[in-house]
């Protein structure tokens, strides 16, 4: 007699914790460039004016979005132009690859555009290593930050989540909280939307090519709605 094998545990925040039905995103589930009517594809210089992206960097192979960062630092970068909202919650999944130089970035980016004082939420991103992912909370005009990091192999598909509510920001990684700032003072004060970056860092080491790769883009409504 055999048994069939035990499903595998969801690795989704969204599955894990009940958020319910999405209310939008993006599932990659086409070709070409990314949808107009969903993304604003950057081309402009750089992260901090180093490189440039460029919209011949992003394409989207019928199941995933891939952004492509060359030595020189041509690369990528787009914004959500869905679910702009004070509140809700965002879920990725992601991987990237190649030189440290590149930094894998998904952020929560005030719609204001009025940076630092509006805040930025940045809830998976590798600063200079593929084994370590971190969660960077900026708050205030002052650039004030709260933080957290974790081992993980970046180079495997990982779901990364975050749900923004009135009681705080927590972050998730396949479903685990491994972040939370529930201070008052550190909301951001308006709308906010999602942003997918390959940013280069280029330092004293040779130059390489790097890739961020996402699956998906989901949306759930906010806590409580």
């Amino acid at each position: 007699m055999t048994t069939a094998p035990e499903a595998a545990a969801p690795t989704e925040a969204a599955v894990v914790h009940g958020w319910g039905t999405r209310v939008t995103g993006d599932e990659f589930d086409y070709t070409g460039a990314p949808d107009a009517t969903k993304w604003s594809v950057y081309n402009s210089v750089g992260h901090a004016g180093k490189g440039i992206r460029s919209p011949r960097q992003v394409t989207v192979d019928g199941s995933t979005m891939v952004m492509s960062g060359t030595p020189d630092g041509t690369t990528a970068g787009m914004g959500a132009k869905f679910a702009r909202q004070k509140y809700g919650r965002w879920e990725v999944r992601a991987a990237g690859s190649g030189d440290d130089e590149y930094h894998l970035v998904s952020i929560l980016w005030p719609d204001s555009g009025n940076w630092p004082c509006d805040g930025e939420v940045n809830y998976a991103e590798t600063t200079g290593d593929w084994n370590v992912i971190k969660f960077f909370h900026h708050y205030g005009c002052s650039n004030s930050q709260t933080s957290a990091f974790k081992a993980l192999d970046v180079t495997e598909f990982h779901n990364y989540a975050v749900d923004w509510s009135q009681r705080g920001i927590v972050g998730y990684i396949d479903g685990v909280k491994w972040f939370e700032d529930n201070d008052p003072t550190h909301q951001p004060p308006g709308s906010m939307h999602q942003t997918l970056q390959l940013d280069w860092f280029p330092d004293s080491t040779a130059d390489g090519a790097g890739e961020m790769r996402v699956d998906w883009v989901r949306v759930y409504a906010a806590a409580g709605r």
